[in-house]
């Protein structure tokens, strides 16, 4: 729920949850004291004769006076009538109030028995002066706790008549009504403040001290813990925010995590690719010191096993310089417009040698047109062939090896194809082979030496030329990768 919406139903809660409680509590109280009044045969439904006794017994009793007078001016012996005496005292019954006629010294009706028996004889005679008669005199009895209030006239046989309106004026009602009352509204408060500072406690301090223990053990590292519940509102957007952020923290320090081991491991596979071909050109370098290359054979073969080492400790430090490119997204590109037959004509030239003296074949078919042109970094092209030949090298199992490279026409793209016959890759290791340190087999990449990015770095260099590149291998026969790249289409 949002802070807005939470404050309008505080402000509501407030004014209303009193007003409802506080008017049923006086219906109940009130309702108690009248069903006490009902003990000496009052009944009393009107509340304002709880409130404010005195003035409501006067307003009751003016009000039957008016129609006891208009009865009297209309019809003299209208009062005789025991019906229409019922009717008027019917009507003030439930307002702790009845009437009681007098004839002479007897009583002739009453509309509670039970009271009137009490105070009938306690009653003011007949007043025989018309104008104090037409003052409609009152009386209290305090004794008994009774307003009186005195209409005398004659009935039609001449005999005197006194016309008594008796109300029940227990002041002792009024002051429990108000005790009870400052009772009840005192516990009302008390139970709408629980109730709000319980509900805005459980909306608002139990989801902020939720959120304060989730950044304590942010703060401590813990990127697993998440906030329970599922809140809305401005509380819910918070805690949102908060799990982004977790997530992205966590995304991020495994990250971290991952380029620190890998780079361990990187660190780890240089040092040993580095270290076999020195401990190599160190043997060699020894063995002419010591004299172990007496003839010009022995010699030559030497010195070119040790350029051959340099050649292979350059190559590293190469894809060390290249990966470190990678990382920071700036391999140094410089494209130019290239000829795709010349310039692969050059590298199946340049490579093959180098294959012959390591006892394997090489096979080029050509089958684009001769004018075919592509925008590319030839330095990064040449990258990107040596590296796979590279590998597919390493990985050579057969006496006789074979590579075949195909430069072949996809309409609008040139797609290059080199494939060799060596062990193959594992159909479940094969989406996995241009990710940075993947690599099939520990053990046999150990010995065999490689960084672990060559791949990765020949993926790079062919998407950041608008291509893509991917594989196919079957185990114990070979592996081809394909590359595609875009043709050079002058503009009409």
């Amino acid at each position: 729920m949002k802070f807005k919406t939470r404050l309008i139903v505080t402000f509501l809660t407030i004014v209303l949850l009193p007003l409802v409680l506080a008017c049923t509590a006086f219906i109940c109280i009130g309702g108690a004291l009248g069903k006490e009044q009902e003990e000496y045969g009052f009944r009393n439904k009107d509340y304002n004769m709880l409130i404010d006794p005195a003035q409501e017994s006067r307003s009751i009793s003016d009000e039957v006076f008016l129609k006891v007078k208009k009865i009297i001016k209309e019809d003299p012996a209208g009062l005789e009538d025991i019906s229409v005496l019922a009717e008027i005292n019917e009507e003030i019954v439930n307002k702790s109030s009845y009437i009681i006629v007098r004839k002479q010294d007897g009583l002739y009706y009453t509309g509670n028995e039970v009271a009137a028996g009490q105070i009938f004889g306690s009653l003011p005679d007949f007043e025989e002066d018309d104008a104090q008669r037409e003052l409609n005199r009152s009386f209290y009895y305090d004794d008994m706790r009774k307003l009186v209030r005195q209409m005398d006239f004659y009935f039609s046989d001449g005999s005197q008549g006194s016309f008594f309106v008796v109300t029940k004026a227990n002041s002792l009602i009024s002051r429990r009504l108000f005790v009870d009352m400052a009772i009840a509204i005192m516990v009302i408060l008390i139970f709408t403040s629980l109730f709000l500072t319980n509900w805005i406690s459980k909306g608002v301090f139990v989801p902020i001290n939720q959120l304060n223990v989730a950044m304590q053990n942010i703060a401590e590292g813990n990127l697993e813990y998440m906030l329970p519940g599922n809140e809305e509102g401005e509380i819910g957007e918070l805690y949102r925010n908060y799990e982004d952020m977790r997530l992205r923290l966590k995304e991020s320090t495994d990250e971290k995590i991952l380029a620190e081991r890998q780079n361990k491991e990187l660190v780890s596979n240089i040092s040993h690719d580095l270290k076999t071909p020195i401990t190599a050109i160190k043997g060699y370098v020894e063995g002419i010191m010591d004299g172990v290359a007496d003839t010009p054979e022995k010699m030559d073969k030497y010195i070119r096993t040790i350029y051959n080492k340099a050649n292979d400790m350059d190559r590293l430090i190469n894809e060390l310089t290249v990966y470190s490119g990678i990382d920071s997204n700036r391999i140094p590109y410089h494209f130019h417009r290239i000829n795709v037959s010349d310039y692969f004509g050059d590298c199946v030239e340049e490579v093959g040698l180098d294959l012959e003296s390591k006892n394997i074949e090489l096979n080029y078919s050509n089958l684009v047109a001769p004018g075919t042109m592509v925008i590319a970094d030839p330095e990064q092209l040449k990258r990107v062939v040596n590296n796979i030949i590279g590998n597919s090298v390493k990985y050579l199992d057969k006496e006789r090896g074979e590579i075949d490279i195909r430069i072949l026409d996809e309409l609008d793209s040139v797609r290059v194809e080199i494939e060799d016959n060596g062990k193959g890759i594992a159909a479940k290791d094969l989406p996995k082979i241009f990710e940075r340190f993947y690599r099939t087999d520990t053990s046999r990449n150990s010995a065999q030496g490689g960084s672990g990015i060559g791949l990765s770095i020949v993926k790079k260099i062919v998407e950041d030329h608008g291509g893509y590149i991917w594989a196919t291998s079957r185990e114990g026969e070979g592996t081809c990768m394909h590359f595609v790249i875009r043709k050079y289409q002058e503009a009409e």
